[in-house]
């Protein structure tokens, strides 16, 4: 959210070392209608969409029309407030960088990660199937809940070894102070607007895979899985007790 009230000091992205403002790869903005209502546009790859309300012209924090790319309540803080969101933003970040640190040395440490998360080829090779599963909602019995599907393995070590040193890589290139001392992590993104659209996708993925994850907890049966994440005990209901 906080990234979100950064990106509406400039709501759009471009690819490259320079702004090319004829040429955005995404931009939110307000245009005058004919009947001289404003109305909010979306640019997309060269094509326009009307997001009134949603994109490019939403609800202000006092109720009144904003021309702004997020609405106030995607965005922290919700006035446009770029500085504050900056403040909010790099102390969210450190938050971010030191769970991440000591979640990635544990894992490894502990050995989680090679015993846990990374999927072996077999499992790979079924993939499709778990795809096809998840989609429609059906999944494995409760005695195999135990453990983590091919799945889960390939998205938690997507999303906490490669997206999470993504979004630091790409934070951090768009700091000219790190610029000056590292410019070759500049030039390995392909300057700082590249660096910028890859850090917004990143944050996309993150919270599509945040939706995604609790929707699947929800749908798979939340007491028994919420309560196995916090205490490690999960329940298996055997054939039995499930004719009861």
């Amino acid at each position: 959210m906080s990234g979100l009230g950064i990106f509406n000091g400039w709501p759009a992205l471009y690819w490259g070392i320079r702004t090319h403002f004829a040429h955005p790869l995404l931009a939110f903005y307000a245009v005058q209608s004919p009947s001289g209502s404003p109305v909010g546009m979306t640019w997309l790859f060269g094509h326009q969409f009307v997001t009134t309300g949603w994109f490019g012209l939403s609800r202000g924090v006092a109720g009144q029309w904003v021309n702004r790319g997020f609405p106030a309540w995607a965005t922290l803080p919700g006035a446009l407030d770029l500085a504050l969101a900056r403040h909010w933003h790099f102390f969210f970040a450190w938050v971010f960088v030191v769970n991440g640190v000591v979640y990635v040395i544990h894992s490894v440490a502990s050995r989680h990660f090679w015993r846990d998360l990374l999927p072996s080829w077999c499992e790979l090779r079924h993939i499709g199937a778990s795809v096809i599963d998840h989609v429609r909602l059906r999944f494995p019995a409760e005695s195999d809940g135990r453990h983590y599907n091919v799945l889960q393995k390939l998205s938690y070590v997507l999303v906490a070894f490669c997206a999470g040193p993504l979004a630091v890589a790409t934070g951090l290139a768009m700091s000219p102070w790190i610029d000056a001392g590292y410019p070759w992590l500049l030039a390995l993104f392909g300057g700082r607007q590249s660096a910028r659209t890859i850090h917004f996708v990143v944050a996309l993925a993150f919270l599509a895979f945040l939706l995604v994850h609790v929707v699947m907890v929800l749908a798979s049966g939340p007491v028994n899985r919420m309560r196995s994440m916090i205490t490690g005990r999960y329940r298996v209901v055997d054939d039995e007790e499930k004719t009861m």
